[in-house]
């Protein structure tokens, strides 16, 4: 019990001090052991995550899932990924074995389940994870001056309190052991608000419909930040790595 608590005391949702620059491919070769895991990834989006997992040549297998139809249908395409297999679903419903992986990623993803379906996601990752298997949780901070643009038109500040409490709450009840919590800065870089465009309002998992006004404000918020190298923000970042306790016999 004291552990729990020890591991749920060191848990906390933002970091403002920590400000180092990052790339999350070096965090999550850095934390996790790859070498022959069967991982899983939810929410794996374009599947860039993906790739680049698949292409070190590490992993055994990826189970790849995403919920938008619409990317799944495209990632389904993807030909070059021997190791790769797209499956369409979400966290709440793994249609897989018990037991099944060693590694569970969510870059990005937490946030997206439905509020109400977080908590049977976290049962059904620790039911598909073997025993001491890890669960990777990437999740962005709600701050920063592309979230200032963002919350325009997408405000996450709740669903993305929501996804810290579902972490913590699967700590603190034993469901999972905190491992690390780690807090960093990656970036965002945009040749042009076209490319901003494409890559945050016409997205198909969600349906961005902005007003003429609401549009040419969010432009020009995006405009001010353009500098000789294009459109560069810092996302803050957290990382919690937890892990699946043995069974109790």
């Amino acid at each position: 019990m004291s552990s729990i608590m020890g591991s749920f005391l060191q848990m906390k949702i933002s970091d403002p001090s920590a400000d180092r620059l990052r790339d999350e491919r070096e965090v999550l070769e850095t934390l996790l052991p790859f070498e022959g895991a069967d991982v899983l990834e939810l929410g794996c989006g374009k599947a860039e995550k993906t790739r680049a997992i698949a292409s070190a040549g590490k992993v055994a297998s990826i189970t790849a899932m995403e919920v938008d139809r619409i990317q799944h249908a495209a990632n389904l395409r993807i030909a070059d990924l021997p190791k790769v297999t797209f499956v369409y679903g979400g966290a709440e419903a793994i249609p897989t074995p018990d037991a099944t992986f060693d590694i569970v990623l969510m870059l990005k993803s937490l946030h997206h389940v439905p509020l109400e379906k977080m908590d049977q996601a976290m049962a059904e990752i620790r039911r598909v994870l073997r025993p001491d298997g890890l669960l990777y949780v990437s999740e962005p901070v709600f701050a920063g001056d592309y979230n200032e643009i963002m919350r325009l038109f997408h405000d996450e500040r709740a669903v993305r309190e929501a996804a810290f409490a579902c972490l913590r709450n699967a700590v603190t009840t034993g469901l999972f052991e905190m491992i690390d919590e780690i807090f960093f800065d990656s970036e965002n870089c945009f040749e042009s608000f076209e490319q901003f465009e494409a890559r945050a309002l016409k997205v198909t998992h969600s349906d961005h419909r902005l007003s003429s006004e609401l549009y040419d404000t969010v432009k020009r918020k995006f405009m001010s930040h353009v500098g000789p190298q294009g459109v560069r923000f810092r996302q803050p970042m957290r990382v919690d790595l937890l892990r699946r306790p043995p069974d109790r016999r």
